[in-house]
């Protein structure tokens, strides 16, 4: 019995060994070899070090409800009754009047000059030349433009010394643009002396100022119209319109 069982251990273990020599090793490199190839050790995550020398890390966005709409909005700003301006003079100029002037101590600038002009239009003709292939054709055109006789100008200057500190209107001829309607603005505290000049036109002009800090008892001061001037740039005129010079008024 102790023989055979002997001999079934050593049949067991022979065939154990040829089992085990069908088995390649296995390669430098390959899983498992515990070598230094591409796949060797165990399996980790980049970090992305190369990175960050182009990129600065942030906390990530926040996306909120306004997502895409492109723009932001800002409360309106609070207007302030002492800020409003108020109409206190109304000058009209027609065709071949005489200047108009007046003056006011401006203690609580700016002072607002907002003027219409209604110029005269003329007509003349015009020869032009047209080709059509080899053929030149002359052609008559109307045109319709304001008169070069037509200006408008305000003076604003210093009451006493005579220093001017505005001088500006309608009228290509006074070297003016040929706005309609605009707004001027003056900043100068000083008491001043305001001269409205024109010729073949018609025109309105009014003064406006902040009653506050320029009129005394100006809260029991009846005035037919005030509002409120919004100007960005107190170096430049506002343009509150402009129409084609080409168009004809009668």
């Amino acid at each position: 019995m102790k023989q055979l069982t002997r001999s079934l251990f050593v049949v067991f273990l022979i065939f154990s060994v040829l089992a085990g020599g069908c088995v390649a090793p296995p390669q430098p490199g390959s899983p498992g070899s515990g070598g230094t190839g591409s796949f060797g050790g165990p399996e980790t995550l980049a970090t992305p070090t190369d990175t960050l020398s182009y990129v600065t890390e942030v906390t990530p966005y926040v996306t909120g409800t306004t997502m895409g709409q492109g723009y932001t909005t800002f409360a309106p700003t609070t207007q302030i009754p002492q800020d409003k301006s108020c109409l206190i003079y109304l000058a009209k100029c027609s065709e071949y009047s005489p200047p108009n002037a007046t003056s006011f101590d401006l203690k609580n600038p700016p002072m607002y000059i907002n003027y219409t002009v209604f110029p005269s239009n003329i007509t003349y003709t015009r020869i032009v030349s047209r080709k059509s292939g080899d053929i030149t054709v002359e052609e008559e055109i109307k045109i319709d433009t304001y008169s070069p006789y037509s200006w408008f100008q305000i003076t604003v200057r210093n009451q006493t010394t005579g220093e001017i500190f505005l001088n500006d209107g309608f009228g290509k001829k006074k070297g003016f643009p040929e706005y309609l309607n605009r707004t001027l603005k003056v900043m100068k505290r000083d008491n001043l002396h305001i001269e409205i000049r024109c010729n073949n036109i018609t025109a309105t002009a009014g003064i406006w100022v902040k009653p506050a800090g320029n009129i005394e008892s100006y809260e029991t001061m009846p005035f037919t119209e005030c509002t409120y001037f919004d100007h960005p740039r107190d170096s430049l005129a506002q343009i509150t319109a402009t129409i084609d010079p080409t168009r004809a008024y009668t």
